[in-house]
């Protein structure tokens, strides 16, 4: 002991083994720290649990189905409906699923809504307009801008190739301003000049069914047939089908004005992207 403290009268205390652990301060942090990084860890796992982290589902195809089958089927899926939209699908049933957003096979987080397009229950009627003396392009172009359709062309001599005579539907005429339902196939019977009578067939193979037919409408001739493959389940399927094989194929060779052309579609990647 020095001679300092011993005249103080005061002794020296020996140091505490540990006292960095002993210490109230440095243990007091420490688990402070420890709770703040357990409280992460329990809120992270416990926000997995509750958004499903990782977890999807498949969507399904609503397409062609009744609202009610429609939401039945996604709550079987953990899933909901939500109707956004309608359409008027002359060819499609009344009131079914036109489209949905997001796509069936899409993969998505459980309680997730699936937008729905579905087909009107009340077609919408449009004017029939006055097609006579419009050519073939014209009367195409008009008929598309009224949400109408070209279905059979009928040719007849007449001085003007193209040059429309006639509107019908049903094998009858059909007088400008009559109120038709959207969707509904107008025949034209067109002049054919025997001077004027050739055309080509175009190669419409890679396009998709609606873009195919009005190719070959616009070339001046006939669709005699439309073959869809068992991959086109439903309208929806055919808007995306794709031609796969024409007859006769598309050839620079002339044909008669007026004659037939078959398609076959499909949605089936194996036939598609082979013959694009």
């Amino acid at each position: 002991m020095s001679e300092e403290t011993k005249k103080n009268g005061q002794t020296e205390a020996p140091a505490e083994k540990g006292g960095f652990w002993n210490n109230w301060m440095v243990r007091n942090i420490l688990l402070a720290l420890i709770a703040f990084v357990l409280l992460l860890v329990g809120s992270y796992i416990g926000l997995n649990v509750l958004t499903h982290h990782g977890q999807e589902l498949e969507v399904p195809d609503l397409t062609n189905m009744k609202v009610r089958e429609a939401q039945y089927t996604a709550e079987v899926e953990g899933l909901k409906v939500l109707v956004v939209d309608s359409v008027y699908i002359r060819r499609m049933g009344r009131g079914l699923v036109y489209s949905q957003n997001p796509k069936a096979g899409s993969k998505v987080k459980k309680g997730r809504k699936i937008r729905l397009t579905i087909n009107s229950v009340t077609p919408q009627k449009v004017q029939m307009p006055n097609l006579v003396g419009y050519s073939l392009r014209q009367a195409m172009a008009e008929l598309s801008s009224r949400g109408l359709t070209v279905g059979k062309l009928v040719y007849v001599s007449d001085m003007a190739t193209n040059n429309v005579l006639r509107q019908l539907r049903g094998n009858r005429e059909i007088a400008p301003g009559t109120l038709v339902e959207s969707g509904t196939a107008i025949d034209l019977a067109v002049g054919l000049n025997p001077e004027d009578n050739q055309t080509y067939v175009p190669n419409v193979i890679g396009l998709k069914y609606l873009r195919a037919v009005d190719v070959i409408h616009g070339n001046s001739l006939n669709i005699r047939k439309l073959d869809f493959d068992e991959s086109v389940k439903n309208y929806s399927d055919s808007l995306d089908a794709v031609v796969y094989r024409q007859g006769p194929e598309g050839s620079k060779a002339p044909i008669l004005i007026g004659s037939d052309v078959t398609l076959y579609l499909s949605v089936d990647p194996a036939k598609t992207i082979m013959k694009k």
